[in-house]
């Protein structure tokens, strides 16, 4: 299958455009985005809450497709939950701040810090936490439907935020669309 995004390209790009605050380094990020895949970025940010797995912050669809999504996620005060296990590998690059994890067996945590990615691979779960503010570029690739009841769960059993969930599933659903009538699953 053909995708879209190549990890260590986004990864590479990430590490150009770390440093700055966040929201001096959003739109350096986007231009370089939008430069390399003008039809596939969305460069308009509708953030929208998200709960899932017991953490919360906000995401930004950058694209979305069967197959792939490419998000802008993080929290300006930290969380911490489950990492859901995908039928898909994700890739979490720090834009800005920390995260550490850990798998079942390992005893001491991982630091992930601005410019370092988190690769979490199909089929595999963990823990995280991002102990303080923390915004990472997010892709993943695999079959990303099965990937939306984890994303939105939290809701039906503790916030009852469906307005959030809602307009997840809209910005989602239309971006998907979009890349299905250009021939990309």
């Amino acid at each position: 299958m053909a995708y879209v995004f190549d990890p260590a390209e986004l990864h590479a790009i990430v590490r150009d455009v770390v440093g700055p605050p966040i929201e001096e380094l959003i739109p350096p990020l986007l231009e370089r985005l939008v430069d390399r895949w003008p039809k596939h970025i969305n460069p308009n940010l509708n953030w929208v809450l998200n709960n899932a797995g017991g953490a919360m912050g906000m995401m930004t669809f950058l694209h979305a497709s069967v197959t792939e999504y490419l998000i802008i996620f993080g929290s300006p005060i930290g969380t911490e939950g489950h990492t859901g296990r995908f039928v898909a590998d994700d890739y979490f690059m720090i834009l800005d701040g920390e995260q550490w994890a850990y798998s079942p067996g390992e005893l001491e945590r991982r630091v992930y810090r601005a410019g370092d990615s988190h690769h979490l691979p199909k089929g595999y779960a963990g823990g995280y936490r991002m102990p303080d503010k923390c915004w990472a570029l997010e892709y993943a690739r695999g079959f990303i439907p099965a990937m939306l009841p984890f994303g939105t769960a939290d809701t039906f059993s503790s916030t009852l935020d469906l307005r959030s969930t809602a307009r997840a599933y809209y910005l989602y659903g239309t971006q998907a669309v979009r890349q299905l009538a250009r021939g990309k699953v």
